[in-house]
């Protein structure tokens, strides 16, 4: 027991897990949230088929083949699809505040205002005679 102590700390060979808790992550994984691999890194579960145990004994997908869940995304519901719009929309604003931030700089370096190119079909002088 020294020798598993020394290398991973101290870990115990099994755990008894909440019904409650493994519910919890069943809905995760099969909500999309993450998969049940992420769900296991991310909670700490040592054993690696835990997961997808409870996911065949608890879940309401058939999990006898894992691999299908992972490489083909069921059919969203509106409030994933929701939720994930809304992860990609916050990564389109950070990225455009990382590219607004590069300008400025670029900008300071060089001592004048970069030219921006107009969208495809605008005309940069029709949209200010219309004002």
């Amino acid at each position: 027991m020294k020798g598993k102590e020394a290398a991973g700390g101290s870990r115990r060979t099994s755990r008894d897990y909440p019904l409650g808790f493994k519910l919890a992550v069943v809905r995760q994984v099969e909500e999309g949230e993450m998969t049940y691999k992420q769900a296991q890194r991310h909670y700490g579960i040592q054993g690696r088929s835990t997961v997808l145990v409870w996911l065949r004994k608890h879940g309401r997908l058939d999990w006898r083949y894992p691999g299908i869940h992972t490489r083909m995304m069921k059919a969203e519901t509106p409030a994933q699809k929701i939720k994930r719009l809304e992860r990609e929309l916050s990564d389109e604003r950070l990225k455009n505040q990382v590219l607004e931030k590069t300008i400025q700089t670029i900008e300071q370096q060089v001592g004048h205002r970069l030219a921006k190119k107009p969208l495809p079909g605008q005309c940069g002088s029709s949209s200010k005679r219309g004002a």
